[in-house]
């Protein structure tokens, strides 16, 4: 069979070919076809066998590689794995032995570059705009860098393969003619063709070099006068908005300063209305502008102003009917003047002093890609993980932290009109994710029957309640209620999987939120979290997707997009927009802001079809606005937080001890306590009983099972299958599922929206007032 010549390697690209590589005594050599690539050579029984079985691999950053004779080589990462591999000829063999060179180096210096410098690959923040294009610009910079140490390495090779060649010349010059003089000129001609290898490879190597210089120095060029543009752009905005300002100053003034007599609403003959015409006049000439960008579904502009003139008896009317767009504050301190319950009518009742702080994270060393390499394509709810990667709290405290921000919820339950109700549940359901942004901890997977209870009843007017009810697929039901009219529940199940590059998190389940006073019922569904740079780099934390809000009572809906996160992209960065429309699909309001920051609406007064094409091809729809209104803004971290995990307020109370709570707590979990502590090791032979003592739980429940399946028999399984169905997620082979019942919550249909759920059935706070936890099972 002819060999396909190899091409001559080119530092930093893919190099493939055929080798023969020793199996055992009884084959001996066999033709494998041999892959290198980013660092890693791999090698498969044939060509075919690429997109789906490769035979093996061995990373060359670590590995020594050494030459036997002409054609026989062997690589080996220090004892558990050894390659020997034989070329066809010498020259290829060079070949080879050059390209491994190059890609060895190259994989040393990243390796070195993420333990040294992991920060560097850190996304932008949101907010700055050119924070995209400086990480384009490092990471290009880091390539030429590459690029001029690959030619670094093949001067080192070509002066070394020169040195010999010059030898070979010298010994020729002084052999005498005879039987030696074949034998020299041919060395002389290996070695010659040898440099000249070499001396391609650092050809291509400066070829690529200058091809990337040529192609980014056109990028920059252009992104510069993009940044030159826009920054003009800016220049008159902010030249606009000052003018604005100092007209609506010298209306406002002029407005104060009218005599008491026109404040009286009285007509005129000409039907006008003295005491608000100037009022008037000026909403005619005030502009109003929309605060979020243009994306891809719709484009806002200002609002006509026809709609701003108005006489003086029917503004009353709109703002009624607007509510938030202009009244809010208004509205809110009407509702809490009159409402007697609220807490400024209560006599003063001194609250808990929560903790503010927790003990640093201690700086422990991990190489996460040690532990990770063997998770690729598996669920990592079944995979036992180190206390390493954990922050110390558990999935069911994670939860709780939705609650953040509870008094978006609050306010919705004073709301009278529906539409305006939902937009405080949307900015609501973007701020439970504001306390991720810099969480790349993975929270304790709670055991079967861990419990955790949030009571804020004194301080915030509500108390929540969480319980693990199922291990695998891991699951767990939430239940909220609040003093002010609302009540949240939810079941979350989490499946994940480990894609190499980044982990991708996708919660199951849905969340409800109702309201008393409205009897309104809202659903909706949580979007993807995923996290990057498992491999190299500092990890970051992005949500992307779609939420469908729906109130099931009135059929109103809010779509939401959350926009992944993209280097190449202008936009800001974790952008969150929506629209809010009622059960005709007519547009009342348009949401904007990004989740980990604010989240702000305008009022729509009219839409139509117009603009660009989208993406698909169609039309954007025009939305006409008034002025943005802040719905929610977040709260910054407290002092120190990047040493306590970049815990939030709330979140630092969390695992805070507290009297009186169930034995399933997880503020009693002890792993978690011990990390907390930092005491890293005894929290994971901690982590191991725990896990262990639950699957002997669960063994022993299937027993249990089995025996009121199978009352005859009188006979058990054996150990063997047990073990294999507990850590199956399917039932048990004689039919039963695992038997465990939820202590505090119910498995029904919801009647909502169909599903299988768990609903929470009462009790919990009486059995805390009484101090009777008697009935809880032992988990710790």
């Amino acid at each position: 069979m002819s060999e396909p010549k190899a091409p001559t390697p080119a530092p930093g690209d893919t190099y493939k070919g055929w080798l023969f590589k020793w199996t055992n005594y009884i084959k001996g050599y066999q033709r494998r076809w041999f892959v290198l690539s980013n660092g890693l050579l791999s090698y498969y029984r044939t060509q075919a066998e690429m997109g789906h079985t490769c035979r093996g691999t061995i990373n060359l950053a670590t590995a020594n590689i050494a030459v036997e004779d002409s054609c026989n080589f062997v690589i080996s990462n220090g004892g558990t794995q050894t390659y020997h591999l034989k070329a066809s000829s010498e020259v290829e063999r060079q070949r080879w032995i050059t390209a491994l060179e190059l890609a060895k180096a190259k994989a040393f210096r990243m390796q070195a570059e993420s333990d040294d410098s992991g920060d560097e690959s850190t996304p932008p923040a949101a907010g700055q705009g050119g924070g995209a294009r400086n990480s384009e610009v490092q990471s290009t910079l880091r390539t030429l860098g590459s690029k001029v140490e690959d030619l670094s390495t093949c001067n080192d090779l070509i002066a070394k393969h020169g040195s010999a060649l010059q030898r070979s010349l010298s010994e020729l010059e002084g052999v005498r003619l005879g039987g030696e003089t074949s034998e020299k000129i041919r060395q002389v001609t290996e070695r010659a063709t040898l440099f000249r290898i070499t001396s391609n490879a650092m050809i291509n190597a400066c070829r690529d070099f200058l091809a990337l210089a040529q192609a980014h120095s056109k990028r920059w060029q252009k992104a510069l006068q993009a940044e030159r543009e826009q920054r003009v752009r800016l220049e008159e905005t902010l030249e606009q908005l000052a003018k604005q300002h100092n007209h609506l100053e010298r209306a406002f003034r002029g407005a104060t300063v009218l005599p008491p007599s026109q404040s009286n609403p009285a007509i005129d003959s000409k039907g006008s209305v003295p005491g608000k015409g100037d009022a008037s006049d000026e909403d005619e000439e005030n502009e109003f502008f929309d605060a979020c960008e243009d994306v891809q579904e719709f484009i806002t502009v200002p609002a006509d102003p026809k709609y701003h003139r108005r006489s003086g008896s029917n503004v009353s009317g709109i703002s009624s009917e607007m509510g938030m767009d202009d009244g809010t504050t208004s509205l809110d301190e009407q509702s809490m003047a009159s409402n007697p319950e609220s807490p400024q009518s209560q006599e003063v009742v001194p609250v808990r002093k929560r903790r503010t702080r927790i003990p640093d994270k201690p700086n422990y060393s991990l190489n996460l890609w040690s532990i990770m390499k063997n998770c690729i394509g598996k669920e990592l709810s079944k995979i036992p993980m180190p206390v390493n990667f954990n922050e110390p709290l558990s999935m069911l405290q994670r939860l709780s932290e939705d609650l953040e921000y509870y008094e978006l919820l609050d306010r919705g339950a004073k709301c009278q009109s529906s539409l305006e109700q939902m937009c405080y549940v949307a900015a609501f359901t973007v701020s439970s994710y504001s306390t991720t942004v810099h969480r790349t901890g993975k929270p304790f997977n709670p055991l079967l029957g861990e419990t955790f209870e949030l009571d804020r009843l004194q301080e915030s007017g509500y108390r929540s309640l969480c319980e693990q009810v199922s291990h695998h697929p891991p699951a767990a039901a939430h239940h909220a209620i609040s003093e002010r009219g609302w009540t949240l529940r939810q079941e979350i199940a989490l499946a994940s999987k480990f894609r190499g590059k980044y982990l991708s998190i996708m919660p199951l389940g849905s969340i409800h939120c109702i309201f008393e006073k409205s009897n309104n019922h809202y659903t909706w569904k949580k979007v993807t979290t995923t996290v990057h740079n498992i491999i190299v780099g500092k990890l970051w934390i992005d949500q992307s997707g779609e939420i469908d809000i729906v109130n099931h009572r009135t059929g109103d809906r809010c779509h939401l997009k959350f926009a992944p996160y993209s280097y190449f992209s202008r936009d800001v960065a974790r952008k969150v927009t929506g629209v809010v429309t009622d059960k005709d699909g007519k547009a009342h309001y348009v949401l904007s802001g990004t989740w980990d920051e604010k989240m702000e609406c305008s009022r729509v007064m009219q839409s139509s079809r117009g603009g660009e094409n989208g993406a698909d091809g169609r039309q954007k729809t025009v939305y006409q606005t008034l002025k943005a209104k802040e719905l929610w803004r977040k709260t910054p971290l407290p002092e120190g937080a990047e040493n306590m995990y970049y815990f939030s307020t709330l979140a630092l109370t969390l695992n805070e001890p507290e009297e009186g709570v169930a034995p399933t707590d997880s503020r009693k979990r002890p792993d978690q306590r011990l990390m907390e502590q930092g005491r890293w090791e005894e929290a994971n032979a901690e982590k191991q009983r725990l896990e262990e003592k639950q699957r002997t739980a669960r063994r022993e429940r299937e027993r249990e099972a089995n025996r009121s399946a199978n009352p005859e028999e009188g006979k058990e399984p054996a150990d063997g299958a047990l073990i294999e169905d507990s850590i199956s997620d399917s039932p048990l082979k004689s039919g039963h599922q695992d038997s465990y019942k939820a202590m505090w919550f119910d498995r029904c249909v919801d009647p909502m929206t169909g599903e299988p759920t768990h609903i929470y059935r009462g009790g919990y706070w009486e059995t805390k007032e009484q101090g009777n936890w008697d009935s809880c099972p032992d988990i710790f």
